[in-house]
């Protein structure tokens, strides 16, 4: 198993900021007996929580991904309170069963996923909150 991120970067960034993909265990985290999760959104929250490599913890300790990617949402929702009103955030999570998992702050998450055969469904991932 492999995985890889790439950031568009944030408009209008301070000077010298580093956003959560280049950073092991925030916007990318691969464990090949496990799975893999990757992120999306505002990087200072994914990076706070350590978020795709808690992501891959949680299901290390046997959650779907579906579940995994929620408790870290849910984490992050809870820890930061009022301060995230507003702010997007999500997770995409894949477990070496092929299973997969998706789960963000506010509507508006698409993802595709391809099967096997070739078959790729683009989703819409549920959220903690609604627009």
């Amino acid at each position: 198993m492999a995985g890889a991120c790439t950031t568009s970067g944030m408009a209008f960034k301070m000077r010298g900021r580093v956003g959560d993909s280049p950073q092991v265990g925030s916007g990318l985290y691969v464990e090949a007996a496990v799975g893999g999760a990757t992120s999306t959104g505002l990087g200072e929250e994914v990076t706070r929580v350590a978020g795709s490599a808690r992501v891959v913890a949680s299901m290390r300790g046997g959650s779907s991904p579906q579940k995994a990617c929620e408790e870290v949402v849910r984490h992050i929702a809870k820890l930061r309170g009022d301060a995230i009103r507003g702010v997007q955030v999500g997770f995409l999570a894949l477990d070496t069963k092929g299973n997969v998992g998706a789960f963000c702050l506010l509507p508006g998450f698409t993802y595709a996923v391809t099967d096997a055969r070739g078959k790729t469904t683009v989703l819409k991932a549920r959220s903690l909150f609604q627009a």
